[in-house]
């Protein structure tokens, strides 16, 4: 049996212990697959492992069909790859969404699709990872899987680390047929997940997750026929597992830089950074940025412009997020992420920010004068959190402004910019600097942002001159409205492109359009180039389809070299009255129902649940609402009706329309909106909010996020029970039907390699 694991930290030990106790003995003495053999082996699937654990009937038992009930469900309505937490020490723990067992079935189920759509082609993906628990693991079960199927995986030199938004970069650069990258983002540290990469290098849409579900399914069902299912796996040395072309290509470095070169990184942007007084701070969570960005950063020639906090690799994230006490005051391990932007209550009430507070800027920034940036990006190295210190006497100042901030000592306090704050920001600097190089009219301009992104970008851009549209939240939506774009730039370059966004709204974008700004509010963003991006195979893309925190931080630092010593928050204001933006304020509540750290997985499903159901209940109050509407079954005048008599402490008069977003809904009123999101995987709700009053939509949004979602006696007389019952699938019938409008479906063709 395996010995309990030991760390320095006494935070992970106390962790380590938590889940090393509530981990069954059958579990621990699992042997099934043993990937620490070297060689050639089969994994043997059998009957008995499909279903529950009895230990006198099925002492064999590991309830597969109960995991794949719940990764089919997720795969229908992931928006960032399939994730959940995993057991850190016992990784064949097939109790958690997260397993061994399910990494390996999926890679066999992808490996058996691909093979099927490209017959008698080599097929060539690429695989990568980040630091979290398990990692190194999943990247070897994942390359050898592919390796005993024929397909050829380039991984990183000693499979070492690399972000998400190169794997994906060079999945679209290379032309490959995809990609596999093991992450869970800024999530809790025992999370983990699998991102499925397409030859575009984005994230799959529901009906290229449902190929390889659907593949699952059959393997089962042939496990239930014949009695066990033969996996192989390849050696670790076979020769399909390449490291060689990834070395070659400096992990994808050089290509990357000289993708930066033509857009954000030109010599502008370069000068403006090496003109910098001050180091700019690039907080790097888990460690992991460290390895690419400081090679792209040495390659510009701007790298000594910058100091690094945690440089070194940590599954643990270096104790950043984590807590010995509940939000509620209970003594247990917590893990608030290592989203910058996440605010807690404390038990007197105090608003805080969590994850803030275990980075120690009071004391790590004593050193750096008044002023300095820290810019905070998470493992995978996607998002982006900018912050700035600032003298205590500006602490009215940034209140009356809406801009957060942290109190470091008496002198000193760190603004903490929401991601729409921050990239309004850059993305009017950038529109700026266009403007000064006269490049500005060259092409119609537009914007990429999910709908619960700030107001402000939707004013900003109207006065700008640049067209919006609005996706559900995820960054593979953004992506799949870039490649409608393509198709008709490719189809018809003379011609105006037109595409529907999520509120149903045609937006013609004009002729030959380009990408300003693509991003959303929880940190994620890309920006287009003036040239059409193009792969090795000839494949033009306006922009790449996943958010860079490497390309933000590049565009962030010329700005903050560009202000020279104005503050942050002062060019922010100055957007808001440069652009008249009248709903310059915003807000996020996020609701968790249960603790998702919880080591013990029975409480842990328990939990979530009951969880699921309260957000199910809050989601359905709203959400067939705004489907009655559609159908015809309410009338707006209706809506407010219900609402009113529903939330008596708030107004609705002024509620202008309610509708479905593809993941949430979205209420409208003359100077806020309020979108209210449930996650689809997950016992959480968050509910967002953009007006001209922060009180006000903070307000709306913690009362209608935390609503229980009880159907009142005026909500039942419009919407009957069975409509009720049945609005998720017609919701989903409206997003598909959304996703589907003039999609790309350009057949992929492998090319003849030439790298």
């Amino acid at each position: 049996m395996k010995e309990l694991k030991k760390s320095d930290n006494a935070l992970e030990n106390e962790l380590f212990k938590s889940v090393y106790d509530k981990t069954p003995n059958y579990i621990k003495n699992l042997d099934i697959m043993d990937f620490s053999n070297s060689g050639e082996f089969t994994i043997t699937l059998k009957k008995e492992h499909l279903y529950p654990y009895d230990e006198n009937k099925n002492p064999e038992g590991l309830n597969l069909y109960d995991w794949f009930a719940n990764y089919a469900k997720e795969a229908k309505v992931s928006t960032a790859g399939i994730r959940g937490p995993q057991n850190i020490l016992f990784p064949q723990d097939s109790r958690f969404p997260i397993n061994l067992f399910g990494i390996v079935l999926a890679t066999l189920a992808k490996a058996l699709v691909a093979n099927e759509k490209y017959k008698g082609k080599q097929i060539l993906k690429i695989a990568g990872r980040e630091v979290r628990y398990n990692s190194e693991l999943f990247l070897d079960a994942i390359a050898r899987i592919q390796a005993a199927n024929g397909i050829k995986t380039l991984v990183p030199q000693g499979r070492k680390t690399i972000p998400i938004w190169l794997a994906s970069f060079l999945a679209f650069k290379l032309d490959l047929v995809g990609g596999e990258y093991i992450t869970s983002s800024h999530g809790i540290s025992v999370k983990n997940a699998t991102k499925d990469l397409n030859s575009q290098g984005s994230q799959y849409l529901p009906e290229e997750s449902m190929e390889f579900v659907n593949k699952i399914d059959e393997i089962f069902k042939e496990t239930e026929k014949n009695g066990t299912y033969e996996i192989k796996v390849s050696a670790e040395n076979n020769p399909l597992i390449d490291e060689k072309i990834m070395a070659k290509l400096n992990d994808g470095v050089n290509l990357y830089v000289d993708y930066l070169k033509s857009g954000v990184a030109k010599s502008g942007n370069l000068n403006l950074i090496k003109s910098l007084k001050n180091k700019i701070v690039i907080e790097n969570v888990g460690g992991s940025a460290y390895r690419t960005l400081s090679r792209v950063l040495s390659k510009l020639s701007i790298s000594e412009k910058f100091d690094w906090f945690n440089t070194e690799e940590d599954p643990f994230f270096h104790s950043i997020g984590k807590y010995d006490v509940t939000p509620k005051g209970e003594k247990a391990f917590y893990d608030y992420s290592v989203d910058a932007t996440v605010v807690a209550k404390r038990k007197s009430g105090e608003k805080f920010f969590p994850v803030i507070e275990t980075l120690h800027y009071d004391e790590k920034l004593k050193k750096y004068p008044i002023g300095t940036c820290v810019l905070i990006t998470d493992p995978d190295h996607d998002r982006l959190t900018v912050t700035q210190t600032e003298p205590a006497s500006r602490a009215a100042y940034l209140s009356e402004n809406g801009i957060d901030y942290v109190k470091l000592d008496n002198d000193t306090l760190l603004t903490v910019f929401t991601a729409n704050q921050a990239f309004l920001m850059i993305m009017d600097f950038r529109a700026k600097q266009l403007k000064s190089e006269k490049a500005w009219d060259n092409h119609p301009r537009f914007m990429i942002k999910t709908t619960a992104s700030a107001s402000a970008w939707d004013e900003w851009a109207e006065n700008n001159g640049v067209k919006v549209v609005n996706v559900p939240v995820g960054f593979k939506e953004i992506a799949n409205i870039m490649k409608k774009v393509e198709l008709q730039i490719k189809n018809a370059p003379n011609k105006e492109v037109k595409v529907d966004d999520v509120f149903g709204r045609e937006i013609n974008l004009g002729v030959n359009p380009r990408l300003i700004f693509g991003g959303e509010e929880s940190g994620g963003m890309i920006m287009g180039g003036e040239e059409l991006i193009e792969s090795l195979a000839g494949r033009k893309a306006v922009a790449m389809r996943e958010k860079s925190a490497t390309e933000a931080i590049i565009v962030a630092s010329a700005l903050i070299a560009n202000l020279k010593d104005k503050p942050m928050s002062d060019y922010l204001k100055e957007i808001f009255e440069e652009n008249e933006i009248v709903k310059r304020y915003d807000t996020r509540v996020d609701i968790a129902y249960y603790n998702e750290s919880e080591p013990d997985i029975n409480k842990l499903k328990a939990d979530k649940i009951e969880g699921e159901k309260k957000r199910t209940q809050n989601d359905l109050f709203y959400l067939s609402m705004a489907m009655g509407i559609k159908k015809g079954l309410m009338t707006i005048e209706n809506v407010r009706e219900v609402l009113n008599d529903t939330f008596k402490s708030l107004i609705f008069d002024n509620l202008e329309e309610i509708k479905f977003v593809g993941d949430g809904t979205y209420l409208k009123f003359d100077h806020k909106f309020i979108e209210i999101r449930p996650s689809g995987t997950d016992a959480k709700t968050k509910a967002y909010g953009g007006g001209s009053n922060k009180e006000m939509i903070e307000t709306y949004a913690n009362i209608l996020g935390n609503y229980d979602g009880t159907r009142t006696t005026l909500h039942k007389k419009f919407i009957s029970d069975e409509f009720y019952e049945n609005t998720k699938d017609l919701a989903m019938d409206y997003y598909l039907e959304f996703v589907d409008k003039g999609a790309n479906n350009e057949e992929f063709v492998i090319p003849d390699y030439k790298f």
